[in-house]
């Protein structure tokens, strides 16, 4: 397969056309953003424990049944997945409440949410990714009903994997975002996994093992992203 060129860079992540138009190069880089991309910042490392952990997760949802477009590690920061037509929509799966709904709903961060929620954004930095509704997204014609229904689907099977392999870990999976698109007119899970789209927290202790870490100014933002991935058995050298 030919890497060939620049497609699309975004915050964290790079996009390459190939010798096969059914197919991508992702890159992953080491830039980290947050707000928007109010706060940037270059970490060593990050990059490619990115991409392993992508693929190992994308491996594991694979193999529990979920269709994904990851295909394979090509390097340490490179993987080669299906180039997917995109839905411009993020499905939110949350089992404890953090973040924004916190900010949204004046709850207190930890509690436990039954049954977890489901929740829509629309993808537009301009706007803020503002949460929408699937009416809006029928009405817009941002994604078909149909789709929207193997969306939500999708998104909590893979709730209910990634929440055994975390938790045996030691690791509770407090929330995370999803992106899907088409490919051949099958949806299929898009984008990526990894800390940079979820919130991790130790199950003991809580502490946070994610990018909130870099959001918050805790540091040690690669380090917890090693650690995650050394709980659930991912080996980064």
């Amino acid at each position: 397969m030919e890497k060939r060129e620049l497609l699309y860079s975004g915050k964290a992540k790079s996009v390459y056309t190939t010798d096969d138009a059914d197919y991508m190069v992702l890159e992953f880089r080491n830039d980290t953003s947050a707000f928007d991309g109010k706060k940037v910042e270059q970490l060593d490392r990050k990059g490619m424990v990115n991409n392993k952990f992508n693929a190992f997760i994308m491996t594991k949802l694979a193999e529990a049944g979920i269709p994904t477009h990851f295909e394979r590690a090509l390097s340490d920061n490179e993987s080669l997945v299906k180039c997917l037509n995109m839905i411009p929509l993020e499905c939110v799966v949350r089992n404890i409440a953090a973040g924004s709904l916190c900010r949204r709903l004046g709850v207190e961060e930890g509690i436990e949410l039954n049954p977890p929620t489901f929740e829509l954004f629309l993808k537009n930095d301009a706007l803020g990714d503002p949460m929408v509704n699937e009416y809006h997204a029928r009405s817009f014609g941002w994604a078909e009903e149909q789709h929207l229904a193997r969306m939500k689907e999708l998104t909590f099977q893979v709730n209910a994997v990634l929440q055994k392999l975390f938790a045996d870990g030691g690791m509770l999976l407090v929330d995370y975002k999803l992106e899907f698109g088409l490919f051949k007119g099958e949806v299929v899970l898009g984008d990526e996994f990894s800390p940079d789209g979820c919130r991790l927290w130790d199950k003991e202790t809580r502490e946070k093992l994610d990018k909130d870490r870099f959001r918050q100014g805790l540091g040690g933002v690669v380090e917890a992203y090693e650690e995650v991935g050394s709980r659930i058995g991912i080996q980064f050298d």
